[in-house]
């Protein structure tokens, strides 16, 4: 008898060949593939992405057509043109540049989800490491700033699209990822306004499963109009942290796209 998945895991992918591969081979070295429903959803990419995407028999591969799209209205349209296809019961948002590196990562984010009756979702805003010292200053920063009568300036938090779980029933009971500011944020609003408990992981406890290569896919494809992640020294940066993660016996394993 074949198992039954219980976690539908939906990729978007626009243009990001290496990252995209690393991603997907990290899921499959990691992860029981029976317990799992990948949907990888393409943006257009028209580039070695999708034409490694075609060649995958594990993943359900959704074509789109995302032209006059910006970036964030183009990601959250292809999480709900997934939605339309999951039928399990949970279902786990992540992004090309989440790598996962622990083979318990799913038993810990189902245990997060079951902790207790009510939860809808499990996730984080940010997923990586921060100092202790510049959290402090952050902390004196807006300390000073409210002093001040000046903006704070952190953002009202919800769960970021790089790396959410969810129980299927309750995102179906809402309009989905749907308002294009920030793939995440109405959703997260419109749990919260239904009572739904939506607990945060701290970024160094999910960390321990999983890393998150901050911007790849902005600084993979400049031109987005961020000042910051178009910088050819962002670009340098990002393939540093890739070496530093040694994550070359997966991108030469092969055998993990069967």
């Amino acid at each position: 008898m074949s198992q039954t998945p219980e976690v539908s895991i939906i990729v978007p992918n626009y243009k990001t060949p290496d990252l995209t591969k690393l991603c997907l081979r990290s899921l499959r070295k990691y992860t029981d593939p029976g317990r799992i429903r990948v949907l990888a959803v393409d943006n257009g990419s028209a580039d070695e992405s999708l034409a490694y995407l075609r060649k995958l028999k594990w993943i359900t591969l959704l074509e789109r057509d995302s032209t006059g799209e910006v970036p964030s209205e183009m990601h959250a349209k292809a999480l709900d043109e997934a939605m339309k296809k999951v039928d399990t019961e949970y279902v786990l948002i992540i992004h090309t540049d989440t790598i996962v590196t622990d083979p318990k990562w799913l038993d810990f984010l189902l245990g997060k989800i079951n902790a207790e009756p009510g939860i809808a979702g499990v996730g984080s805003w940010k997923l990586e490491y921060v100092p202790p010292v510049k959290v402090f200053f952050k902390k004196i920063e807006n300390f000073f700033r409210a002093l001040l009568g000046r903006k704070i300036l952190d953002r009202a938090h919800y769960f970021r699209s790089h790396c959410a779980l969810y129980r299927s029933a309750a995102v179906r009971e809402t309009k989905g990822f749907g308002d294009y500011d920030s793939a995440g944020i109405s959703l997260f609003n419109t749990l919260k306004e239904n009572g739904c408990k939506l607990p945060f992981i701290p970024s160094e406890e999910l960390c321990r499963y999983m890393t998150h290569l901050n911007h790849a896919t902005m600084i993979l494809n400049p031109g987005s109009g961020n000042s910051r992640t178009d910088k050819p020294s962002m670009r340098r940066k990002l393939q540093r942290r890739i070496r530093e993660l040694h994550v070359e016996e997966i991108l030469q394993d092969e055998s993990l796209d069967a």
